[in-house]
């Protein structure tokens, strides 16, 4: 995932804004502290590094843009080296599957720091070889973005909770933009980029948005860690759409060009690496 620097009208967008309380990250290390959320799961991207995604059908995972492209050159990963791993804990998966096909966003552009305008368009679906039709891995409902001042919920993996997911069951939508960019309270890290972030209305969780990227508000009402995510809604179709006519444009986002490319930051442990224990 990558770093969204805090924007000098952050001040403005949060002025006013409740000081509800976050709470704070919890630890799904056991089968009943992980119940429903078995369709949450990690993405390792061959040996390189890892995100996390979520099933919105047997053979869909949603998850970020960025995460399919190397953090140093910016090339494009091999669809057959993708895995995700539903429901990863303690070296086990639920359940898990190799990804056939992956469609980006046509509008996604790689570079090697975010900005609003490639967090609007961060988004991914992967096509699993297989169904993923084990008992008790439920796919999760979507829903097209959460409004300003809605409570919401992010489960995701990150650098040292790698083994296992964490649930934020409470964190915040500080504003909520036409174009589709999020800006929330909820605590990511290295490895979180394409976390599904939670609408809990009615108790049922629905995905309303997909972590991209972190930053900081530096002043206004709130101060602290902020995350970026995208809405979904006719983006997400889009990308359905794209599936169905095997639509290239969306199969093969093109590679930023000119300048050496940098590092990525926000994808596996410091960029797109991580250790394995």
């Amino acid at each position: 995932m990558l770093i969204l620097r805090a924007l000098s009208l952050m001040a403005l967008l949060f002025a006013g804004q409740a000081m509800a309380q976050d709470k704070p990250l919890t630890a799904l290390e056991s089968g009943l502290t992980a119940q429903g959320w078995e369709a949450v799961g990690r993405i390792d991207l061959g040996d390189s590094g890892f995100c996390t995604g979520a099933l919105i059908s047997e053979r869909l995972v949603l998850t970020a843009a960025h995460c399919l492209f190397d953090r140093d050159t910016g090339a494009r990963y091999d669809d057959a080296s993708i895995v995700f791993r539903a429901g990863w804990r303690n070296g086990r998966a639920v359940a898990e599957g190799r990804v056939l096909r992956s469609v980006v966003h046509p509008d996604y552009r790689v570079t090697p720091m975010a900005t609003e305008a490639t967090v609007i368009n961060d988004l991914a679906l992967l096509e699993l070889v297989h169904p993923i039709t084990n008992r008790g891995v439920i796919p999760f409902a979507v829903r097209e973005k959460p409004a300003r001042g809605d409570t919401v919920a992010v489960v995701s993996y990150a650098r040292g909770r790698h083994e296992a997911p964490s649930l934020q069951d409470q964190c915040r939508v500080l504003d909520s933009r036409a174009e589709g960019l999020i800006y929330m309270t909820c605590s990511v890290d290295f490895g979180a980029s394409g976390s599904p972030v939670f609408s809990m209305e009615s108790g049922r969780a629905q995905i309303v948005s997909v972590v991209s990227a972190k930053g900081m508000s530096q002043g206004g009402a709130y101060v602290g860690e902020v995350s970026f995510g995208v809405a979904l809604g006719p983006k997400l179709d889009l990308l359905r759409d794209a599936l169905d006519a095997r639509d290239q444009r969306f199969i093969q986002a093109p590679a930023r060009s000119g300048t050496t490319f940098q590092p990525r930051r926000m994808t596996g442990d410091g960029g797109a690496r991580f250790l394995r224990p």
